[in-house]
C-alpha cells in the first residue's frame, strides 16, 4: 500500500532514532497515559479532557516550568465533543493537521458500558435498556473522527471490559472493523494490572493500532508479576468475553497471565509500607472539611535499602522523583467507623463490617444498660451502625489484605473510600490520597490539582502508570521496527 504523503513524512522524520513521537491523549484525565508513554520516549504535545481539575493536574504536572502562559493554556478543559481536530491542532500550534501527530492514545469514559453504571441509567429513565442511550456510549465515535483527521501513525485505545458486551455489541471489534476501512490494523486484549507490577487487580481492554503502510506487528507486553485471580474476576471476565468466545472471527488476542516462575504480584504492604502512619482521626485532630494537599509529611522510613523495590520506583520516578515526603497522605472523616475498621479481619466485606458494627453496638448498650425501646438505644444505634442494608452491595467495603494485590480503584473512591480501608488495624482507617495514587501506581512526585474528593476520583479514572508504560514500550518497539530499516519513504 502506498502511504500517502503525510503519512509517508511522519514514517521520515521517526526514521531518525533520536525523533521522539508525538503523542495526544484523548479523554486524558490528570495523564495515566501519558505519563506511561513518555516513560517510554514519547512527546506529549496535548491532551484533551473536560474536567477542569484533571486538565489542570495533566498541565501542572507534564508542563511545569513552562511559562504561566504555556501552563494555563494547556490547563484549560477542552471537550472532545465539539472540538475539531483542526481546532486542536491549529490552537497548540502542532503544525499542518494531517503530520501534527504519531500516536493517539485515550480511552472514552467508561461509565456508559460498566454494568454498575447502566443500571442508574435504567433508575433514571425509567427504561430497561436506557444505557443504549447514553450519549457517553458514542463518544467513541470522535475518537475514530480524530483518527481519521490527524492520521496517526499508531493508536493505543483502553476501556472496561464490559465494552466487548455492551448491549449484546463487542464495541472493540466494532471499533477494530472501522479502523481496519480507515486504513490500520488493530487488536486488543484483556489485561490485569497486577500481571505487570502493579498492586492492583485490575481488569482493563487495551487496542493496539498501526497504519497498514507500516506493516507493524501487534503485541502486547508479556507479565512481569504472577497473580491467581480471585473467583470473582473469572466471573467478570466470562461475561465480558462471551461474545468474543463465541466469534468466529475477531481480533482478540489471549494476554499473558503470568506463571508460578515469576515474582509474586506487588502486595499493599509492598506498595504502601514506607508512608508514614495516620492516626490524627484516632487522636481527635482530624475535622470536617475539604482536605487540601499544603502539610509535607515525611516517610516511614528513609533508608532505601529498607524499602520495597516498588516503593523505590514510586520515590524516583524520572521527572517525578520525590524528596523527603509527600503533600497528599490526607484522608476521610469518618468517625463512626473507626471501631469497625479496627475490629474487621483482612478481607472482610460489607456483611462482616455490619456484624462487627452490631456486636460494637450491642456491647456499649448493654454498658450503658440500654433497652431496645428507649430513644438512646435508637440514638447509640445510628452513631454505631452504618445504615446500609447487609444483604445488598457487599463489596460497598472491603478491608485490604496486606501481603496481596488490591481490588480495582473506580472513580467512585472520590465518593467514599470504603471499598479500600488500610490493612493496619492500628491505624483503623480507609486509605489517604497518595496511597491510592501508590497503588494506581503514580510515582509520589504526582501533583493533583484540588482537593481530596475530585483527586480521589482522578486517580480512580486513571490508567496505571506503569502499566501505561509497558503497553507504550511495545507500541513504540512495533513503530520502531516497522521503521528501521526504514520501508516507507517519502516520495
Amino acid at each position: 500500500m502506498k502511504p500517502s504523503f503525510a503519512v509517508a513524512a511522519k514514517c521520515a522524520r521517526l526514521s531518525n532514532p533520536q525523533a521522539r513521537p508525538r503523542v495526544l491523549d484523548l479523554f486524558a484525565g490528570c495523564g495515566g497515559l501519558s505519563l506511561g508513554f513518555r516513560a517510554a520516549g514519547c512527546e506529549v504535545v496535548a491532551a484533551l479532557e473536560i474536567d477542569e481539575l484533571a486538565a489542570r493536574s495533566h498541565a501542572i504536572n507534564f508542563f511545569k516550568g513552562a511559562p504561566k502562559e504555556t501552563m494555563e493554556h494547556h490547563a484549560k478543559p477542552r471537550d472532545v465533543a465539539s472540538l475539531e481536530p483542526e481546532d486542536l491542532v491549529a490552537e497548540f500550534g502542532l503544525g499542518k493537521t494531517a503530520e501534527a501527530i504519531d500516536i493517539i492514545v485515550g480511552g472514552p469514559p467508561c461509565q456508559a458500558y460498566a454494568r454498575v453504571g447502566r443500571a442508574k441509567l435504567r433508575e433514571v429513565a425509567d427504561h430497561p435498556r436506557a444505557f443504549k442511550v447514553d450519549p457517553r456510549g458514542n463518544l467513541y465515535l470522535r475518537y475514530l473522527h480524530y483518527v481519521d483527521r490527524l492520521k496517526p501513525l499508531a493508536i493505543l485505545f483502553e476501556n472496561v471490559p464490559d465494552i466487548l458486551n455492551y448491549g449484546g455489541h463487542n464495541v472493540v471489534q466494532e471499533i477494530v472493523e472501522a479502523l481496519d476501512a480507515m486504513g490500520y490494523k488493530a487488536a486488543y486484549s484483556l489485561i490485569n494490572a497486577a500481571h505487570h507490577g502493579v498492586p492492583q487487580m485490575r481488569d482493563r481492554v487495551y487496542m493496539i493500532a498501526y497504519r497498514k503502510e507500516l506493516d507493524a506487528a501487534i503485541r502486547f507486553p508479556h507479565a512481569t508479576h504472577n497473580c491467581i485471580l480471585p473467583p470473582g474476576y473469572a466471573g467478570t471476565r466470562a461475561v465480558s468475553l462471551k461474545l468474543i468466545n463465541a466469534a468466529e472471527v475477531n481480533a482478540f488476542i489471549k494476554p499473558d497471565t503470568g506463571h508460578k516462575g515469576l515474582p509474586h504480584a506487588v502486595t499493599a504492604r509492598e506498595a504502601l509500607g514506607d508512608l508514614p502512619a495516620v492516626t490524627d482521626h484516632l487522636e481527635g485532630k482530624l475535622k470536617r472539611g475539604a482536605r487540601r494537599f499544603t502539610e509535607a509529611v515525611h516517610y516511614r522510613r528513609t533508608a532505601w535499602e529498607n524499602l520495597s523495590s516498588y516503593a523505590q520506583v514510586m520515590r524516583s520516578w524520572p521527572g517525578f522523583e520525590a524528596r523527603d515526603g509527600i503533600y497528599d497522605h490526607v484522608l476521610r472523616y469518618l468517625p463512626r467507623d473507626s471501631r469497625i475498621f479496627k475490629a474487621m479481619m483482612p478481607g472482610d466485606e460489607y456483611p462482616a463490617a455490619h456484624r462487627v458494627a452490631l456486636q460494637l453496638f450491642q456491647a456499649a448498650a448493654r454498658r450503658r444498660g440500654l433497652s431496645p425501646s428507649s430513644a438512646g438505644w435508637k440514638s447509640l444505634h445510628d452513631s454505631m451502625v452504618p445504615p446500609y442494608d447487609a444483604t445488598k452491595f457487599p463489596n460497598r467495603w472491603w478491608k485490604l489484605k496486606a501481603n496481596e494485590p488490591v481490588r480495582t480503584l473506580t472513580a467512585h473512591i472520590g465518593k467514599d473510600t470504603y471499598t479500600h480501608i488500610h490493612y493496619d488495624s492500628d491505624q483503623a482507617r480507609v486509605i489517604t490520597v497518595r496511597e491510592a495514587a501508590r497503588l494506581q501506581s503514580f510515582p509520589d512526585g504526582f501533583v493533583f490539582a484540588g482537593t481530596m474528593n475530585p483527586a480521589f476520583r482522578q486517580i480512580g479514572n486513571a490508567v496505571p502508570p506503569i502499566l501505561a508504560r509497558e503497553l507504550a514500550v511495545e507500541l513504540v518497539s512495533g513503530l520502531r521496527t516497522a521503521l528501521f530499516p526504514v520501508k516507507i519513504a517519502a516520495e
